[in-house]
């Protein structure tokens, strides 16, 4: 099972969780968040199947969104997402299993840190907003 794979051109992040979740929010990523108000139960604790929605920065003009496909342990996630990256080819990635840690000072999910597959590391800080809780909680499938 492979971690990641390149496609031809990059898949925003918004259809990709829509397909792998079965949540129908669309618009912007970060604007799910306040989106699933009222229609979907959300938190800051994770759980298989949610959207994890980071927030709108200078860095994330349209924020992002990742879908969670497994739990490692209390502060590290794997989540699958696309468009991920600085260029054009790095965005040309699905990503099935990226391990994202918790780095926020009370364990609750609001500062993440996403791995870096070519330096080996996990990478910048990252503001989330939280989880959007599925529905219909399932194990993310993924090639």
């Amino acid at each position: 099972m492979s971690s990641f794979y390149k496609i031809d051109k990059p898949i925003q992040c918004v259809p990709h969780a829509r397909e792998l979740s079965g949540i129908p929010i669309y618009g912007d990523a970060y604007t799910w968040w306040g989106q699933a108000d009222g229609k979907y139960a959300k938190g800051k604790v994770p759980q298989i199947g949610a959207v994890l929605v980071l927030s709108k920065t200078s860095r994330l003009k349209h924020g992002h969104l990742a879908v969670v496909n497994k739990i490692l342990d209390r502060r590290t996630i794997e989540v699958a997402h696309s468009n991920w990256g600085g260029s054009r080819d790095e965005r040309c990635v699905i990503y099935n299993h990226m391990p994202v840690k918790d780095v926020s000072a009370n364990n609750d999910w609001s500062m993440l840190r996403f791995w870096n597959y070519p330096s080996k590391s996990f990478g910048s800080v990252y503001a989330a907003s939280g989880f959007i809780y599925s529905p219909h909680p399932q194990r993310v499938v993924t090639e």
